[in-house]
């Protein structure tokens, strides 16, 4: 068992420990001590005890038999029926990865009444689907999906497994990765093959986006990634499917430990953020939340979607669902206007790989300027409605 352990023997109830410990964890009874549930393993109680009678237990697991493992599965995620747009992107950065391993590409598909998505991955160049379908496979049935990924991955053993950096992914990937105790890199944004160990490289954003961490899982498999959306190329169908459907009707769906009352879509005029070609985005600039309307007004005008800074949010001016940057949805847009936005590095780290950038500003040392292709430095309240009318003409 893992956890800060009191040897009793060596214990003489000195209270060394109960005086250092941060978080009133240790009880001292009948000249002995012994940790309570407010532990949270800090370590301090075992540098103060001058007769070295408190030990940090560490639950150890060995490695995966490599050779064992083979090929590159997909987690195909989807939703009310509909296949979710960053699975033919991960399909996409699959079959270069395919290229340089010469393995398989699989996907599993999990829900319910789902052979019309098994048969549109095979559009796109799956070899293999492996199915589950049971009505307990609901699409928000998170603990159950956790429970059933975990023993396909279990039993079919693929070397590698990426998922959706999405609401989905991010909540749901972490789960197996703990079951199947191997590591997972999230929000990817570049996979590739190692030439010389054939080991995955994982790379992404760390350090709110100032460095790129390249991480390989070398012990334990799969090699586990969730990959960021709208940063890769999505998957073309192939002319040819060949590939198959494995039915894998003998997995057990457990019964589920969470209930869903009830799901309640966000109302919006505005287009899908992720999927949207025009993205008109409002920053700190804007200065007061009754402003959001002329944003959003020019947003309207393109056939775009409403984007905000993290500070608008923050803010309370404008839901998170419409948050952009590394701690909100990664977009690729067509056209991305910034407006009054500065350009924090957690920022451009959501935006910056949009195809034309253009920002409003009246700062013009503002960082969203070294992004930009168009600028245009002045107030944004006569800007916008000088855009408006030229737009209306």
């Amino acid at each position: 068992m893992s956890g800060i352990q009191i040897i009793d023997h060596k214990c003489i109830g000195c209270g060394a420990c109960v005086e250092v410990c941060p978080y009133d964890a240790i009880d001292l009874e009948d000249k002995l001590a012994s940790i309570n549930d407010k532990c949270t393993i800090c370590g301090a109680c075992i540098e103060s005890c001058p007769f070295d009678a408190i030990i940090l237990s560490k639950e150890t697991f060995g490695a995966a038999k490599i050779e064992d493992y083979s090929g590159i599965c997909v987690y195909a995620e989807h939703r009310e029926g509909v296949m979710s747009s960053v699975v033919k992107e991960i399909i996409g950065v699959s079959r270069k990865l395919k290229e340089a391993l010469d393995k398989p590409i699989y996907a599993i598909l999990l829900g319910d009444k789902v052979k019309p998505l098994a048969e549109e991955l095979l559009e796109y160049g799956v070899d293999e689907v492996w199915m589950r379908e049971d009505p307990g496979l609901g699409d928000f049935a998170e603990d159950v999906l956790a429970e059933v990924l975990a023993d396909v991955l279990r039993e079919m053993k693929p070397e590698i497994f990426l998922g959706g950096g999405t609401i989905m992914g991010r909540s749901l990937l972490p789960r197996v990765a703990v079951k199947l105790k191997t590591g997972l890199t999230a929000d990817c944004t570049e996979l590739n093959i190692d030439d010389e160990t054939k080991l995955l490289r994982q790379t992404r954003p760390a350090f709110g986006g100032n460095i790129m961490a390249t991480i390989l899982t070398k012990m334990h498999r799969p090699q586990m990634a969730t990959v960021r959306h709208k940063v890769m190329k999505e998957a073309e169908k192939v002319a040819d499917p060949t590939g198959k459907i494995i039915n894998l009707d003998h997995i057990n769906v457990p019964e589920p430990q969470i209930e869903v009352l009830e799901f309640v879509k966000e109302e919006t005029e505005t287009v899908n953020l992720a999927e949207a070609d025009f993205i008109v985005s409002a920053g700190r600039g804007i200065q007061d939340p009754k402003n959001i309307g002329l944003v959003a007004k020019l947003a309207k005008a393109v056939d775009g979607a409403l984007g905000a800074s993290r500070a608008v949010v923050d803010a309370g001016w404008i839901p998170y669902s419409h948050q952009v940057g590394q701690t909100g949805k990664t977009v690729n847009p067509t056209i991305y206007i910034a407006c009054g936005i500065s350009g924090a590095i957690q920022h451009l780290a959501g935006m910056k790989s949009s195809d034309i950038i253009i920002a409003i500003n009246r700062d013009q040392d503002a960082p969203i300027f070294d992004v930009a292709d168009y600028g245009i430095v002045g107030d944004l309240f006569e800007v916008i409605p000088e855009m408006l009318k030229q737009i209306g003409e």
